[in-house]
This record gives structure tokens, C-alpha cells and sequence, in this order.
């Protein structure tokens, strides 16, 4: 069962707020420290919607003469903060706490924000007026089980979001930065073993020549990890494979990471493109560039699974095949070994700051 969540932060702005550019970007820093973007600035692309929405000069507007519940499809266990730019009239709600904020008369843009870890909860809105902060109100509303935080309005007057990113927090490193504990080569096809991985003095893992495949000691079911990826070349191929078979080559889904697009159409990914679940669903946008460090995330929740690339949502997917323990087969959310690909002889790239939230069984 999916614990029910409560109330954080009640909304009552007066009235609506001015258009504003587009405020979704993140900066360099936020998208190397673990910082999503829920909210892209350009579409509704990881939200289910029950209602009317629509994206306007980078502003979320939702609700517009008609009553709306909105949250983001994906969750991302106990422990995260956000941040939400909003105005109008409705509720913001996530698990813990409950707060109230009150706008002054002209509409303005509030900031909020809301941490949780472990059974501390926060909340607070600046920019609108005097906000209080209470923690622990249950609620037994079934939107919430559903989501890590809900966006609420009855539609009389819309409300906007104009930015909204989220950090996962309660992360374990997977890498110590000085070896390869915690994880081991797979050598049970020696034809399979040309990749050399090893830690580079300034404590990145390298991953040169291939194909090869370094998989971890551990093994996850459901899960957000994060890691800084580098690739050193032109359109190299590679990959972070998830929920694999244990004891077995690579056989899990993978996490596709290829820099290659069409002419000058990012949206045009070669061979699915970074982001991409490998064979399943193509990167609706390839982020990242080669020679140049991004921050690469997975989520993997029961049968949905998403992913970022610097901070970008790019994948969305929710895997309806049949169950199978063969996840090249069907939908596998046993757990299993992450592992990262050596492709081919090319493979040249670096990886660094790998890090996970164990989701347990969800």
C-alpha cells in the first residue's frame, strides 16, 4: 500500500499575476547538484492533469474556468525539497506539514518552498504576505497517494506556475572516488571484456574500449540515480543498465547515453538518444553535449520510469507490457544490478558523483 500524504502549503492569492518570461531554466550549478525541473516551460510534459491546463509565455496556467488537480507522474521518496514559483487561487499539497500563505491584492508571483527529511517537514511562501507552518496534518484524499506533491484549484481563478524543480535528497554515493568497491567487472564471457574500467587521479571513473560491462555489488528495484557523465568524443555510445538479471550480460533496461541528433533538430535523436530507454522510448530532446560533463537521473517507480539530463525531463513512461523476469521481454520491477556499458571499441568516457535513493518496495 502507498502511504496517504497530507497537506503542506494552502494558497489563497488574490487575484492573477502577470505574465512573466519563462523562469523554468535551471543553472549549471542547480542541474550539477541533483536539481529536476518538474515544470519545463514549454509544456505539461510529466504531469497527469485532471482538468484544463494550458503552457502560455513559459507560464503553467492551470484550471481556467474549470476545477483541476494536477501533479507530476513521477515520486521520489521521503526525503526531497522543491521550490515552485505560483500565483492565484488553489492548494499546493505534499506529504507532511500544512501551511497557509495569503497574497496581497495585486496577484504577485510567490516563492515556495518545501523540504522534507526524514520526519521533518517544511514549508514557507515568501513574496505574497505572512505564511504559518504546521506539521503533520493527515489527509485521507486519494490524489495523494499518488504523487509527491498536487496542485489544487477550483478554477474560479487559474493558477500559474511559472517554475518548479525539485532535489532529491537521502542520497547514498555508489562511487567513493578512489576504486572500484562496490563494484565489479562482469567476466563471464570473455569476448565481453575489453572495456577498461578504472579511477582516473582526479577520482572519475573511466571507461575505455569495449565492449565490457561494470555492474554493482547492490541491486535496486525502485530508485532515483543520479550521476555526472562525460563523454570523450564525438556521438559515443553508452549506456546505465537497471533492474538487470543478475549474473547475466547487460539484460536490463538501459538508460541510453548517445549525444547524436539530426542536422540542428535536438528533438531528432540518433539511436534514441541520451535519456532514452534503449529500444522502448526515444529522448524527446537530446540536452547534453560531447566533451562537456551533464548530470545524468534515472527513476525507476513499479512500472514507471523517467528520466533527466541535466535536469531536463526526457523520458516518461510508463511500461504497461506483461510481467516478465526477462525485462527485454516485459515489464521487470524485480531488483537487480545497475551497470554501466563499454559499447565498442570507442568508448571513451567518464563518470563521477554516482549516487541513488533506494525506493524500497513501493
Amino acid at each position: 500500500m502507498r502511504p496517504a500524504l497530507s497537506a503542506v502549503l494552502v494558497l489563497a492569492l488574490a487575484g492573477p499575476a502577470t505574465a512573466q518570461p519563462t523562469a523554468a531554466a535551471l543553472t549549471p550549478q542547480e542541474a550539477a547538484d541533483g536539481w529536476l525541473m518538474l515544470f519545463d516551460g514549454e509544456s505539461t510534459f510529466g504531469w497527469k492533469i485532471d482538468g484544463a491546463a494550458e503552457v502560455k509565455n513559459g507560464t503553467l496556467v492551470l484550471g481556467k474556468g474549470k476545477k483541476t488537480v494536477a501533479y507530476p507522474t513521477s515520486r521520489f521518496g521521503g526525503d526531497f525539497e522543491y521550490v515552485f514559483e505560483i500565483a492565484g487561487v488553489g492548494t499546493v499539497a505534499s506529504p507532511k506539514g500544512h501551511s497557509t500563505f495569503n497574497a496581497p491584492p495585486d496577484g504577485a508571483w510567490a516563492t515556495v518552498r518545501y523540504k522534507q527529511e526524514g520526519n521533518t517537514a517544511t514549508g514557507s511562501a515568501t513574496g505574497g504576505g505572512p505564511s504559518s507552518t504546521k506539521v503533520g496534518q493527515p489527509s485521507d484524499r486519494a490524489e495523494f497517494k499518488v504523487a509527491s506533491l498536487l496542485i489544487e484549484t477550483d478554477g474560479t481563478t487559474p493558477v500559474l506556475v511559472r517554475s518548479a524543480k525539485l532535489r532529491p535528497l537521502g542520497t547514498t554515493p555508489l562511487f567513493n572516488g578512489k576504486d572500484l568497491t562496490g563494484w565489479k567487472v562482469f567476466a563471464g564471457d570473455p569476448k565481453r571484456a575489453a572495456t577498461k574500467f578504472e579511477v582516473t587521479k582526479d577520482g572519475e571513473l573511466s571507461a575505455k574500449n569495449g565492449p565490457g560491462d561494470l555492474q554493482t555489488d547492490k541491486q535496486f528495484g525502485n530508485f532515483v540515480f543520479q550521476m555526472e557523465c562525460k563523454t570523450n568524443g564525438k556521438w559515443l555510445n553508452s549506456g546505465v543498465f537497471f533492474r538487470c538479471i543478475p549474473d547475466q550480460y547487460q539484460n536490463g533496461y538501459e538508460a541510453q547515453i548517445q549525444n547524436g541528433y539530426l542536422g540542428d533538430d535536438r528533438t531528432k535523436p540518433i539511436d534514441f538518444g541520451t535519456g532514452a530507454i534503449y529500444r522502448r522510448v526515444p529522448a524527446r530532446k537530446v540536452v547534453s553535449n560531447d566533451n562537456e560533463w551533464f548530470t545524468f537521473t534515472v527513476l525507476a517507480d513499479g512500472p514507471h520510469i523517467a528520466t533527466w539530463v541535466n535536469g531536463y525531463q526526457t523520458v516518461d513512461w510508463t511500461d504497461d507490457r506483461k510481467a516478465n523476469d526477462n525485462p527485454r521481454q516485459g515489464l521487470r520491477t524485480a531488483p537487480g544490478h545497475l551497470s554501466i556499458q563499454g559499447h565498442d571499441p570507442t568508448t571513451d568516457l567518464l563518470f563521477r558523483r554516482a549516487r541513488i535513493v533506494d525506493l524500497g518496495v513501493r
